[in-house]
């Protein structure tokens, strides 16, 4: 049964008169009037009586419009509240991040400013690589890029002069491993040549890899690694870690929870963390109506 026969027999209950219903309806009048007669075979029952001068409802008809009309109020209202959800969702500012960062920094943040309603998160971008989000942000897939970034120089050669960042706040990743039966670490920095550790990395073509890279590079101490696996989600790094596969790096607010339980500890001192900058990008040539005043809002928090 179509929401129209309801919607035809409501309007033939006020009118009494076909032809001035069928108006109503925008419909001729022989379309209205096979209209009505199609609801009636569908419900198997007489709802018009059409003897009478103006027409009438028989009694089946009367407690048949107490049924239209609150069907109808329901889909008016279903179809209002559906229209509004479609319209905050279009008004939503989407925010792409790594996985660690949309588990463990993204929702605090969101509460901090009361974003949860109008920043949703891009759950396909949490697997990317860097340049992943800036092309993102370029072709207009996400609005914001909340991603890790190094304090000082990047080691990767990217030209970013098409977008702008705010530092919102700060990160360390730290070197962890699983302990051994003393609750010491089974692999400690930084190894020896003849034993290198087993190394849990990140992607050879992520930013984390390359920072750590740079770091270790410019170490006073040779470390001796190697390298077992490769991943671009730090959940997938922390779960090897904790296994006992090897040492990896991992943010400190990803291993905090694991750190005070004792199921990772410290696999080298403060010398071997690497400090980051938490950073959220943005396209300048950005088509997000409401992004400006958003932007606008988290600049003065940052100043």
């Amino acid at each position: 049964m179509e929401i129209r026969w309801l919607e035809d027999f409501i309007a033939l209950a006020k009118t009494r008169h076909f032809s001035r219903a069928a108006d109503a309806q925008n419909v001729t009048q022989p379309t209205f009037s096979r209209r009505i007669k199609l609801l009636e075979e569908e419900m198997g029952l007489t709802l018009v009586n059409r003897q009478t001068l103006p027409l009438s409802l028989t009694p089946a008809g009367e407690e048949f419009l107490l049924l239209c009309e609150h069907v109808t109020e329901r889909v008016r209202l279903t179809r209002e509240r559906l229209h509004q959800i479609a319209d905050n969702q279009a008004r939503r500012i989407v925010i792409a991040a790594p996985q660690s960062v949309l588990s463990y920094v993204l929702p605090d943040w969101l509460a901090r400013h009361d974003l949860q309603e109008r920043v949703e998160p891009y759950l396909r971008a949490t697997s990317w690589l860097l340049l992943d989000y800036f092309h993102a942000l370029e072709r207009d897939e996400c609005d914001l890029a909340f991603c890790y970034w190094p304090q000082g120089r990047c080691p990767l050669a990217l030209d970013l002069s098409a977008y702008e960042h705010l530092c919102i706040d700060t990160e360390t990743l730290i070197p962890v491993s699983a302990p051994d039966e003393n609750g010491r670490p089974r692999y400690a920095l930084p190894g020896q040549r003849r034993q290198p550790l087993p190394y849990i990395a990140y992607h050879p073509r992520g930013l984390l890899h390359a920072v750590l890279e740079a770091r270790l590079a410019q170490a006073s101490q040779e470390v001796h690694l190697m390298k077992l696996n490769e991943n671009v989600q730090t959940a997938n790094i922390k779960e090897l870690v904790t296994q006992g596969y090897g040492i990896g790096w991992l943010p400190l607010r990803t291993a905090q929870r694991s750190l005070a339980s004792g199921e990772l500890v410290h696999a080298g001192g403060e010398r071997w963390n690497v400090p980051l900058e938490l950073r959220l990008y943005r396209y300048r040539e950005h088509r997000h109506p409401g992004l400006d005043d958003l932007w606008q809002q988290l600049q003065e928090t940052v100043t």
